[in-house]
């Protein structure tokens, strides 16, 4: 009689954990590879879109119709035929105007941007960063928004501390970004009414008078020549003497232009003055002048011959005196 073996209840349960190991593994791998999968279509929808996003600007062109009457164009290269040339309407020139303005972008491309953007830091001007950088600076897009509209209405951050008080930066960001500001100063040589009108404490009034003042001195030669406008006062300018500079201006030709000319600058204020420097110069050797032999020859006063002895002076050349 031929006898049946049995399988031992150990040996059933060892193919049953191997059948139920290889199992578990294979979907673990069904799970990393539908992962990988949907990584690499979400991948490739955002290279497409990104690439069909290029360039990050676009140029705009708008036709704008001049209401003035001319009737005809001036020859720039903007100008497009009129009506009776076959465009446009009759009487009137089109011009075109190109304007450069930020590209729409994808959704997807704009999310996955947020999703990986990286806070930077690098030198700005608050009041010409663009509101891409801004957020590149790690402001949210809301906040660098807000900042914009706050510059579009007329605001100006004139101080670090200025840009501290804005309502949407926070404490930390501005440590952080506190090395990195940079506001240019205004330059009293070369900035013009409008400049000098967003100064603290400067008005159209006295913006205009410093323009007027700086071409009589030929320009300024140091800032506290401000302090000498009528009525500008000391305090006035303790509140924006840390917002300017003073680049260095042409030479006043003191010993070589014509009393008429002369007469102009404020520490010479009038003909006699301009005259005796002009015979003070013709009677002296050129070696021998200087505004203290002015003062001292009783041409200018003491307080006059020290505010021109700071101002940047020509040279005495041999020919100059006669």
């Amino acid at each position: 009689m031929t006898m049946q073996r049995k399988d031992s209840p150990e040996k059933g349960s060892s193919r049953s954990s191997a059948v139920f190991k290889t199992g578990a593994i294979s979907l673990v791998f069904l799970v990393i590879g539908y992962q990988a999968a949907l990584f690499i279509n979400r991948a490739a929808i955002l290279g497409i879109e990104a690439a069909r996003d290029h360039p990050d600007t676009v140029y705009v062109v708008r036709h704008v119709l001049p209401d003035d009457g001319s009737g005809g164009g001036d020859g720039s290269a903007g100008d497009v035929p009129t009506a009776r040339q076959g465009g446009g309407v009759a009487g009137h020139v089109l011009r075109t105007d190109t304007v450069r303005r930020a590209a729409a972008h994808s959704p997807r491309i704009e999310e996955a941007r947020r999703r990986t953007r990286r806070v930077e830091s690098f030198d700005f001007d608050p009041n010409a960063v663009s509101v891409a950088d801004l957020v590149r600076l790690g402001f949210s897009e809301k906040q660098a928004a807000a900042i914009d509209n706050y510059r579009s209405k007329g605001g100006r951050f004139r101080r670090k501390s200025d840009f501290a008080r804005s309502f949407v930066v926070s404490d930390s960001i501005f440590r952080r970004l506190e090395p990195y500001i940079r506001i240019p100063l205004v330059d009293i040589n070369a900035a013009d009414s409008a400049e000098f009108d967003g100064l603290p404490g400067i008005g159209p009034y006295f913006a205009a008078k410093m323009v007027e003042y700086r071409e009589r001195l030929g320009g300024y030669s140091f800032p506290e020549q401000l302090m000498d406008i009528y009525n500008f006062g000391e305090e006035r300018y303790e509140a924006l003497k840390d917002l300017v500079c003073c680049t260095e201006p042409e030479a006043f030709g003191l010993w070589t232009l014509p009393a008429e000319e002369l007469r102009r600058h404020p520490y010479i204020r009038n003909w006699q003055t301009a005259n005796a420097i002009v015979l003070y110069r013709e009677n002296n050797p050129p070696d021998s002048l200087s505004v203290r032999g002015l003062a001292s020859a009783g041409i200018l006063s003491p307080e006059d011959a020290g505010k021109l002895a700071r101002c940047r002076i020509e040279e005495v050349r041999a020919s100059d005196g006669g």
